[in-house]
């Protein structure tokens, strides 16, 4: 009788290769622009099907996997002063913050030539924050994120975008490839502005 290793071998061995990206629950074909859910156990984003990414839409459950959803908020009248952001320990003008249910923290995470890089977040400080602009306080654990940016001092004033999780690290990792010596260079500082354009456009107005 067949091992069912060896059962397993032969399958595999006598599929047919498949072109193309696949969906990372159930292997079903996706095309290049697909949806994303969260392993909230395993800290990983997975490549899904529209029929996989329905199935955990809701964010009340508790489950393991999280779909991410397609949520832009803008917050145009969002300040920051420089002492509140000192107080938050980035050692650069740009962080992304979300909820880590596995953890049951909220966490920052901010780019650069390694990828993304976590600060320790004082919770306290962030906790102010939040009670400062109570607005902010909307994004949904591990598949949303709030994404600030505070540009050098006395050049414009701060900007808040809440952006789906998949979108961060996306971000994250272009800024990756694109970066060149110490500060970026003018490739990173371009696509930054393009970035926070773009995003901006998509998103509506969160109410206050």
């Amino acid at each position: 009788m067949s091992s069912p290793l060896r059962v397993l071998r032969r399958i595999t061995a006598e599929r047919a290769p498949v072109a193309g990206e696949r969906c990372e629950m159930c292997a079903e074909s996706i095309a290049d622009d697909h949806r994303h859910v969260v392993d909230v156990e395993g800290r990983q984003l997975m490549c899904v099907c529209r029929g996989c990414y329905l199935l955990f839409t809701d964010h009340r459950a508790a489950l393991r996997y999280r779909s991410v959803p397609d949520r832009y908020l803008a917050f145009p009248d969002f300040s920051i002063a420089q002492g509140e952001w000192d107080a938050l320990d980035i050692p650069v003008g740009l962080a992304f913050f979300f909820v880590n249910s596995a953890l049951g923290r909220p966490v920052a995470f901010y780019p650069g030539p390694a990828g993304a890089t976590e600060s320790e977040l004082p919770l306290d400080r962030w906790r102010a924050l939040l009670d400062a602009h109570p607005d902010l306080d909307v994004a949904l654990a591990d598949v949303e994120a709030l994404m600030i940016r505070v540009p050098e001092r006395g050049t414009a004033h701060a900007r808040c975008l809440l952006l789906p999780i998949d979108a961060c690290y996306e971000f994250v990792g272009r800024m990756r490839m694109l970066w060149r010596g110490f500060d970026g260079g003018s490739d990173v500082h371009r696509y930054l502005d393009e970035f926070f354009t773009e995003s901006a456009a998509r998103a509506r107005t969160a109410r206050r």
